[in-house]
């Protein structure tokens, strides 16, 4: 039976950090609910793609429309199984917003599947869950993950690490990393 699970979306999420754990986890059979604050189910984020292309940073360029599915007033954390927490530049501004702190603290305290990537730490750090955990991130989030009293997994930025409950990556790349390693933890069997 699939899991019932919660993605927090802002505007300015990483596009590819947003659509395609969104479609990976509904393919093989879970329900996720996209929410983002202020917004209700069909109402849309805009997302941003990032890419790393040379430069000292990664660049940025518009993406596409993500509609939500579900509206962030109507949510009740107990009734999901798991949390997704995409990165980009929506978490620099919802870690700021009461209400996602407590449900991201939810998700810790009854410590249920947790998947961060990229950005996503930044979340993370806001909602102080990173006590002692072993975090990855975005490489310019490393002090915020150590400023929370986390420890930085400094990893390829195609790998992801798994520290109890929670499931982080550096950034997209990392997909097929951070997405195996998040359904292991949900439990989910696929076979061949």
């Amino acid at each position: 039976m699939g899991k019932k699970i919660l993605m927090i979306c802002g505007d300015y999420c990483e596009d590819y950090e947003t659509m395609v754990p969104f479609q990976t986890l509904l393919a093989i059979g879970h329900t996720v609910h996209a929410v983002c604050p202020g917004k209700k189910a069909g109402d849309s984020i805009a997302t941003a793609v990032h890419d790393f292309e040379g430069d000292q940073t990664y660049s940025e360029k518009r993406g596409h429309n993500f509609a939500l599915n579900a509206s962030f007033d109507d949510i009740d954390a107990s009734h999901y199984d798991a949390l997704v927490i995409p990165g980009g530049r929506g978490p620099e501004y919802l870690r700021m917003n009461d209400a996602v702190i407590a449900l991201i603290r939810h998700f810790f305290s009854t410590n249920k599947p947790v998947a961060a990537v990229c950005h996503g730490a930044q979340l993370l750090a806001g909602a102080r869950v990173l006590e002692g955990r072993l975090c990855s991130a975005y490489p310019a989030c490393r002090a915020e993950v150590e400023l929370a009293g986390g420890r930085y997994a400094d990893i390829p930025i195609d790998q992801a690490v798994t520290d109890g409950n929670l499931v982080t990556a550096p950034a997209w790349p990392a997909h097929p990393a951070w997405l195996s390693q998040f359904i292991a933890l949900l439990g989910t069997r696929i076979s061949h």
